[in-house]
């Protein structure tokens, strides 16, 4: 249809053309009225030229917009124009689609970082227990162990002061001090007995 359009245009425009120096000298043959004849030869050469020039500039507009292509120009510019728009937008979608993305993968991330703090913070609170404990613990133990060796210490004493105390009566008993202890003598050794038997 736009071909058809243009072929007519174009033989329209040449029949203009040709038809343009008839119309010009029906015209100026008009004007002229016949009463006097100036120079009919300098008229009919101006008008020539002036219908050689009209033609060639019609003929340049003609070519100009053949080479134009104006209208197959404009739609390449539209068509041009409207595939940037679209990848505009398919690059603007694909940007809100990372961004989406991307954040959802940060608060994630920050979530995970989150509950790994948590965990680290339970794990050491539960290592300080258990640190605690075990010394409560070994000190419960060094505490018993400290109690017992005292106590063996004491039953060591208690056997020894006894063994002592009962040799010193066996001896006493025997007679073999009867004539070397006197009545102070005795006295002194019951008291130093009894004094270590208090102490234990």
């Amino acid at each position: 249809m736009l071909m058809l359009n243009g072929r007519r245009i174009q033989k329209f425009c040449a029949a203009l053309v040709a038809l343009s120096p008839l119309l010009l000298a029906s015209v100026a043959f008009a004007a002229g009225g016949g009463d006097h004849h100036a120079d009919s030869g300098a008229l009919i050469k101006d008008f020539i030229w002036r219908v050689v020039n009209f033609v060639i500039l019609v003929g340049i507009v003609v070519w100009a917009l053949k080479k134009a292509n104006l209208k197959g120009s404009l739609a390449e510019r539209q068509a041009a124009i409207e595939k940037n728009l679209r990848e505009a937008r398919a690059a603007r979608d694909a940007a809100e689609a990372k961004l989406v993305e991307y954040t959802g993968k940060l608060d994630k991330a920050n979530q995970e970082i989150e509950q790994l703090r948590a965990a680290m913070l339970q794990d050491a609170e539960a290592e300080k227990q258990r640190i605690v404990a075990e010394a409560r613990e070994a000190a419960a133990k060094i505490a018993a162990q400290a109690a017992q060796s005292a106590e063996q210490e004491v039953v060591k004493a208690r056997a020894a002061l006894r063994a002592e105390a009962a040799q010193l009566a066996v001896e006493l008993a025997a007679g073999r001090l009867s004539g070397a202890v006197q009545k102070a003598d005795h006295d002194r050794f019951v008291q130093d007995y009894l004094g270590k038997v208090g102490q234990l």
